[in-house]
């Protein structure tokens, strides 16, 4: 029995452990880039998005949104991983959906732009096939975004957290 017993809190332990460095690993949490090794650039585009509030509308092709509601993205902060990879720590919130997670998204630079570019993507508790062109320039925000069958345009500006 007691060999049962330790047999099952190995595996247990086990489960645990991959989940969390799958979890870890998923997230980007415990890679960040460190601050002082970012450019100006990167550097600023982290400060801005730090406790922000992305409020906006967006188009569906081929439909007239009579809903009125409009999107929300919190994003409490961003971090830098490795390469063009970024942890956003966001809170999308539309219609009945309201959940809270850290998405790791590339993030390309035109310049002194940044913009999210990903293809088929997928967004753990949203689904896949997320593909998006967003682009950041000072207190505004636009882009194309497709999900499955549906897309559209995304555009609107960028709160302090708390200002609405």
């Amino acid at each position: 029995m007691k060999a049962l017993m330790r047999l099952f809190v190995g595996v247990v332990v086990l489960v645990v452990v991959f989940g969390l460095g799958w979890f870890m690993a998923a997230t980007g949490r415990g890679r960040a880039a460190p601050l002082d090794s970012l450019s100006a650039r990167e550097q600023a585009f982290t400060e801005r998005m730090r406790n922000v509030v992305l409020v906006g509308n967006f188009t569906i092709e081929g439909r007239n949104r009579r809903d009125g509601l409009p999107e929300r993205y919190e994003i409490a902060e961003i971090t830098k991983l490795d390469g063009d990879r970024w942890r956003f720590d966001a809170r999308v919130t539309y219609g009945d959906v309201d959940v809270t997670l850290p998405v790791v998204i590339p993030i390309i630079w035109a310049g002194d732009t940044p913009m999210i570019s990903i293809t088929d993507f997928a967004i753990p508790g949203l689904g896949d096939e997320f593909d998006t062109r967003l682009v950041f320039y000072e207190d505004r925000y636009a882009g194309t975004w497709d999900h499955g069958e549906y897309g559209g345009m995304m555009y609107g500006v960028i709160e302090p957290l708390g200002d609405e």
